[in-house]
């Protein structure tokens, strides 16, 4: 198929191409020529009305439900989510049924997305059943395509399990990655501590959990001389950590999510929307404008989704008994348009694609002639309407419904696949 995409503005950091309105024509999955100008009959012409095109975006942590819990999502439906929030490449957490802590449940999600429009990429369990307490076939998942480790939704709470795993990924120059919380802290705790907690009725839990398991793993990945990478990341005292780190020369990143940078608990004063009901909690406003800071300064390295689809029996009910996770796959970069309009674009696409390619490995895709075409495409300019009919997701849990958010995700190019929609 030949896809004709007119005067795209090109986000490809390093690239003599870098900030540049062309035309671009792709064939077959290639990209055939990139012109000011290009005079060409397409199956398919792109336009809009500030269109912007970049190596295809990366989300690093997303749950689909399959196998196992299927009615939440599949593959196929979590793929058409990602294809249309802009995600050439997505990374699903092992907490399935069973659950991907070997190289046969890594070989059954790499085989079944061959043809789904975003590379589906299993995150290998740490531990066995992701329990926590032996370490799972990690070498063989690694051959196998696992593309990162983790007990997923269930950070890893023993030192000395998590000490073994950074010691072992080092073998293949793998990378593990852990949702920061001491679960033994504030264990029963719904929402952030805090003045909004009481006010609501809700048992709270400490930012001190997350501060505590950050502080831990820094300095096991210190020991161990391994690669670690922190996801969800909500606290400035964490951020510290971190950022001490990194000038210490650790292997050590971090991402966040765009409701993290959107929300806080007051919004929760709004009615008790279970879908603000999120792992890990929301923090007061203070929180939300330090963790703001530190993706405009360079010390946030990615953006990630944090997908968790649920059915509507899973969220509405009462507060207590929801479940944890929003919906993000299709609403990610317009979440963070809202939340920070005065980012620039590349450095959106510096935490969607450029980091985590780097950082997980997957290689640099770019945007040149005779190169493999793995591209998101985007209207900066557009706007999207968050309704039932917006998702393709099987899950509808979003705190963005009824809103609309600025920018509008085309979709992607990737290879001989594509997933793409009109202005």
């Amino acid at each position: 198929m030949k896809f004709l995409i007119q005067q795209a503005k090109i986000i490809n950091p390093g690239s003599p191409l870098e900030s540049k309105k062309q035309d671009i024509l792709i064939e077959s999955g290639i990209i055939r020529d990139i012109q000011p100008s290009i005079q060409a009959s397409a199956d398919r012409i792109i336009s809009g009305h500030d269109l912007h095109i970049s190596p295809g975006w990366v989300d690093i942590f997303a749950e689909f439900g399959d196998p196992g819990y299927e009615y939440k999502e599949t593959l196929e439906t979590g793929a058409a989510a990602a294809a249309a929030g802009g995600f050439t490449d997505v990374f699903v957490v092992p907490n399935t049924k069973p659950v991907i802590d070997n190289k046969t449940q890594v070989s059954y999600i790499t085989g079944r997305s061959t043809s789904l429009p975003s590379n589906i990429h299993p995150i290998g369990a740490i531990s066995r059943g992701a329990e926590g307490k032996e370490l799972a076939e990690m070498y063989d998942m690694r051959s196998a395509g696992a593309q990162a480790f983790s007990d997923g939704l269930y950070p890893v709470q023993s030192a000395g399990v998590l000490l073994k795993a950074l010691q072992y990924v080092k073998a293949f120059d793998g990378i593990v990655i852990q949702i920061p919380d001491d679960r033994s802290v504030g264990s029963n705790g719904l929402v952030h501590e805090g003045v909004v907690s009481t006010r609501l009725g809700l048992p709270g839990k400490p930012m001190m959990a997350e501060e505590l398991l950050v502080a831990r793993d820094i300095k096991l990945a210190r020991y161990a001389e391994s690669k670690l990478h922190f996801t969800g990341v909500t606290s400035p005292r964490s951020l510290d950590y971190i950022r001490r780190a990194k000038d210490a020369g650790l292997s050590v990143t971090c991402s966040v999510t765009p409701y993290h940078l959107l929300f806080t608990d007051e919004d929760l004063m709004k009615g008790y929307d279970t879908n603000l009901k999120v792992y890990p909690h929301l923090r007061p406003e203070k929180e939300r404008n330090l963790l703001r800071a530190a993706v405009a300064d360079g010390t946030v390295d990615c953006v990630t989704s944090h997908h968790r689809p649920h059915e509507k029996d899973s969220k509405v009910l009462e507060f207590e008994y929801a479940k944890y996770g929003m919906s993000g796959l299709e609403t990610c970069y317009s979440a963070l348009r809202l939340a920070m309009p005065e980012i620039p674009e590349a450095r959106w696409v510096e935490l969607l694609s450029t980091n985590p390619r780097k950082i997980f490995g997957l290689g640099g895709a770019v945007i040149e002639k005779e190169a493999q075409a793995h591209v998101t495409i985007w209207d900066a300019a557009a706007h999207i309407t968050v309704n039932d009919a917006f998702f393709r997701s099987r899950s509808h849990n979003s705190a963005y419904t009824g809103l609309t958010l600025p920018g509008k995700v085309l979709g992607v190019i990737n290879g001989t696949r594509a997933s793409l929609h009109s202005l």
